[in-house]
């Protein structure tokens, strides 16, 4: 279960490991029409984020990057950056699919939710696609209010575009 579960700050050891689950992860999520956009956006979050997370999500700036690790293994990930006035955005919340179903996925959001408490933050935002069911049941189960749905037509490091449709969530804290 999720109690052998440790969530620390990301250290650069980590890396690989990050790296790895992240292009697994959005691998598992690219519908067969959609593998080459996948693939482009991959290489973009990379490019922009995820091989640069000491930077990306530089504490000083007010970020911060976690992992959930069982041992020597990371089984998930998280980042926060600000996200407007008194607000965090949640960011790179994912679960290793062989670790899934055991509550890690609420263990995070519950430790991202505290560390923006902690921060004075008043609000967590979120945004999620529509191919991402199980975050969008964990959301709604922890008491994030849909606040709007869009068409993401371009790419960016936050999303593969393609018309793949976004749902943005925010919870008072």
């Amino acid at each position: 279960m999720a109690s052998d579960i440790l969530i620390r700050a990301y250290q650069g050891a980590d890396h690989e490991a990050v790296r790895d689950l992240f292009i697994r992860v959005n691998r598992e999520l690219a519908p067969a029409a959609l593998r080459d956009r996948f693939e482009a956006y991959i290489a973009l979050a990379l490019r922009e984020e995820i091989d640069r997370i000491g930077d990306y999500y530089d504490p000083a700036l007010g970020g911060g990057f976690w992992v959930a690790a069982e041992g020597e293994t990371v089984v998930g990930t998280y980042g926060l950056e600000p996200g407007g006035a008194g607000a965090f955005e949640l960011r790179r919340m994912y679960v290793d699919p062989a670790h899934r179903r055991r509550g890690i996925g609420a263990l995070l959001l519950s430790h991202a939710e505290a560390t923006c408490r902690g921060k004075g933050a008043s609000k967590l935002v979120l945004s999620t696609s529509e191919l991402q069911t199980a975050a969008i049941a964990l959301y709604n189960a922890a008491g994030y209010r849909l606040v709007r749905e869009v068409v993401a037509a371009q790419a960016s490091n936050k999303t593969v575009g393609g018309g793949i449709r976004r749902f943005e969530f925010e919870k008072e804290l």
